[in-house]
């Protein structure tokens, strides 16, 4: 081995050592990038699991004060209909005074009823809506889960969403790694920007998705 040989295999040794220290740095940064999305993904996995419990929660309670609404109108419908047989006794001739002031008493409990159906704030807070055991307070309460129901879905989607770009962001980044291979890290990288903004917006629900 002359002189030039001997130059020239340690001109290789370097190049090599240079690029295998450039392959482990580009190993180290694609291993933190896949720690960063792996503990995003956790974080999106409990605030979906949060989000499904609040919707399950809202779904149910939205159908409870529903059906309490539907006994509450048949109640109110049965007043009513005894009612107007009242009003039509109270028409007919030949009643005597005790039966007519009877049965204008019982019109009278029986219309202060159905009212209080209707309308039955809560005595602590009559100004509020969601508080209260009338059709007009139980029909509030009932759109509001249905709202917290919808919300939640939103929330819901949003997070299943992130999950998918994550779990992709995911394996393009181990992928990534074995291959050395910078333009798929790239994208691993965007996909995990992609998910985490969207579990940011699970959290926050600052853009609803249009699903």
């Amino acid at each position: 081995m002359d002189s030039s040989d001997a130059a020239d295999l340690i001109a290789e040794i370097h190049e090599d050592r240079a690029d295998s220290e450039q392959a482990d740095r580009f190993r180290n940064r694609a291993a933190l990038l896949i720690a960063l999305l792996a503990a995003v993904l956790a974080i999106g996995g409990l605030g979906g699991g949060n989000a499904t419990d609040d919707m399950i929660d809202a779904n149910i309670r939205a159908s409870d004060t529903w059906a309490f609404f539907q006994a509450k109108n048949i109640r109110q419908t049965n007043f009513e209909i005894a009612a107007d047989e009242i009003e039509a006794s109270l028409s007919a001739p030949g009643l005597s005074p005790e039966v007519r002031a009877r049965l204008t008493r019982r019109l009278a409990d029986y219309r202060a009823t159905i009212a209080r159906y209707e309308d039955e704030p809560n005595a602590q807070s009559p100004n509020d809506p969601l508080r209260g055991e009338g059709k007009k307070q139980l029909r509030a309460q009932a759109e509001s889960f249905e709202a917290a129901r919808e919300q939640a879905s939103q929330k819901d989607s949003a997070f299943d969403m992130a999950e998918v770009l994550l779990q992709l962001a995911l394996v393009l980044g181990s992928v990534a790694i074995l291959a050395v291979n910078r333009p798929i890290l790239i994208l691993s990288a965007l996909l995990g920007l992609g998910g985490g903004l969207l579990t940011i917006n699970g959290f926050l629900l600052i853009a609803p998705l249009p699903l």
